[in-house]
């Protein structure tokens, strides 16, 4: 499961790094940037296969169309792989609306004797990475739109497997427009998701138990720490 991120840059350098810029809406909804202990039903930047040039802020945990409660989010933040082409909750969104998920760590809780110690996972290659993820848009009984967005999850590669049996499917350069590209069929997309994003281009260390409060949110978060001996 993935459940909890961290996006500490500025707008400037995700528009410079994934060459799309914000609409100016978005950026006045888009609060707090950076973000330390980024969580579920926050709002966050996506770029969609539908408007690659920009980024669109949508809430994290994806509200199917035909929903009947807002909340059904909350149990829909990741999508594992191996059900995506069985359940038709993602038929039509791993076919037509898949969506870059930027963040620049991740958190995952490693059980360790009868605690669990939190570690932030960073890409060794990227200041910025990817998520793979699948976006819905749910119409409120007032009207209101809201558009909301899963992460898909894999299993581990072998450094994730020290920590979690579960991963989030991170993209590599080379993948991040061959996932939004529309014409590459679901299969052809999932397949993809099925190589891991390569252990040696990643690193994990232990930080401040504080980050499991969402209230949290500062920069101290990500630092490192010292575990006892």
């Amino acid at each position: 499961m993935c459940g909890r991120s961290s996006l500490t840059k500025t707008e400037k350098e995700l528009e410079a790094r994934f060459r799309a810029t914000f609409y100016s809406d978005d950026l006045v909804r888009y609060n707090p940037l950076p973000n330390y202990n980024v969580a579920p039903t926050n709002m966050c930047p996506v770029i969609t296969s539908k408007d690659p040039g920009h980024f669109n802020v949508y809430r994290w945990g994806l509200i199917p169309f035909w929903a009947k409660d807002i909340k059904i989010g909350y149990k829909m933040i990741n999508a594992r792989i191996e059900t995506i082409k069985e359940k038709n909750t993602y038929k039509s969104a791993i076919a037509k609306r898949r969506c870059l998920v930027p963040m620049d760590g991740f958190y995952e809780w490693k059980k360790e004797g009868s605690t669990k110690q939190p570690y932030r996972i960073v890409s060794t290659k990227q200041d910025l990475f990817t998520f793979a993820g699948m976006w819905e848009t749910w119409q409120a009984k007032d009207g209101q739109l809201i558009h909301s967005f899963t992460v898909i999850t894999t299993p581990p590669n072998e450094m994730m497997a020290q920590i979690h049996d579960r991963m989030p499917a991170m993209l590599t350069l080379e993948e991040e427009a061959i996932w939004l590209d529309e014409t590459i069929s679901p299969s052809e997309a999932i397949s993809l998701l099925e190589t891991n994003y390569p252990s040696d281009d990643m690193k994990a260390y232990p930080v401040d138990p504080a980050v499991g409060n969402v209230r949290n949110n500062y920069p101290e978060l990500i630092e490192p720490i010292e575990l006892p001996k």
